[in-house]
């Protein structure tokens, strides 16, 4: 999955030079971040809807249009998926790796 994802965010660096009439993505791109961040959390919650009904091939299908905008909006904001994976390998050294950080400092 890292490699599919790396390839689409490098497709998308692509066409971040491209013409915005010859490009839906070079045309997303020149929108800004607020429109993109709009299209991430349509994504999102169309698949938490196709969850909530139990449709398997709609959270798939959804769930690449989300990684898709996803990507694009980090490439807006010069992130690269590694500083990303980066910050999951950290979170997994202190909390394991299905955990998320918690809202404030565990009690000892």
């Amino acid at each position: 999955m890292t490699d599919d994802l790396i390839r689409l965010y490098a497709a998308i660096l692509d066409r971040q030079q491209m013409d915005p009439a010859h490009s839906k993505t070079a045309r997303l791109i020149a929108a800004g971040p607020k429109k993109i961040a709009k299209k991430v959390g349509e994504e999102a919650v169309e698949v938490a809807l196709d969850a909530m009904n139990e449709d398997r091939q709609g959270v798939i299908n959804e769930s690449a249009d989300l990684l898709y905008n996803l990507s694009v909006l980090w490439a807006t904001l010069n992130i690269h998926p590694d500083d990303v994976f980066s910050e999951i390998r950290r979170r997994e050294a202190l909390y394991g790796i299905a955990e998320k950080l918690p809202k404030t400092a565990p009690e000892r």
